[in-house]
């Protein structure tokens, strides 16, 4: 009747779970799951929360909620780099550019470039970073209510008593998303700055 839609987007999660846990005791009919997912994968930008995502989650891998866990992925291999017979044939790896710099105290500036797949959050960005330069690229987060906030990179830590915080700008602009959210394009340059407020 709603193509798919149960009520609106923000009850969907809950929907489909009550639906996948209840399905057994449909007749004479079968619940059409694929349907409702469609829905949920068409409206993918209003699922960028920890607790909607959570609510979708587990009808997204055909699991309850207690047993849908986490699937991790390793990152994708970058494609080489050769550059083909014809210019035409030329693709370019889904590449970020991400740097830290802190002019406060202690000077430093890093940049590196990263491949993650086509669509990865700012999080993953900072993820592949530190698994190719732990030494260079390490960072900390917290959780909040909001998402993951960076609260140390580089073994420097933002702190309440200095005032000082990491600031993600993209291009110059600060970023008006956290790192669980935002999802930079493809050869965008990230800069996490230690600023102060």
């Amino acid at each position: 009747k709603g193509k798919g839609m149960i009520k609106n987007i923000s009850s969907m999660g809950l929907a489909i779970q009550a639906l996948e846990s209840s399905r057994e005791f449909y007749a004479p009919r079968r619940w059409d799951r694929a349907q409702a997912l469609d829905v949920v994968q068409t409206h993918e930008h209003e699922y960028t929360q920890p607790t909607a995502i959570a609510q979708v989650l587990p009808g997204l891998v055909g699991k309850s909620y207690l047993n849908s866990g986490r699937a991790v992925l390793p990152p994708p291999k970058c494609p080489s780099q050769q550059l083909p017979l014809s210019p035409a044939l030329v693709t370019r790896p889904p590449t970020v550019q991400y740097s830290i710099t802190n002019t406060l105290k202690n000077y430093f500036h890093y940049s590196t470039s990263v491949c993650v797949p086509p669509g990865s959050r700012l999080l993953q960005v900072l993820e592949v970073a530190r698994d190719e330069k732990p030494q260079i690229f390490s960072f900390k987060t917290e959780q909040t209510s909001w998402g993951p906030m960076v609260v140390s990179i580089h073994q420097l830590a933002a702190s309440d008593n200095d005032r000082t915080y990491w600031q993600f700008f993209s291009s110059g602009k600060p970023l008006d998303q956290g790192v669980g959210t935002y999802r930079p394009q493809p050869w965008e340059h990230i800069q996490a700055i230690f600023s102060t407020y």
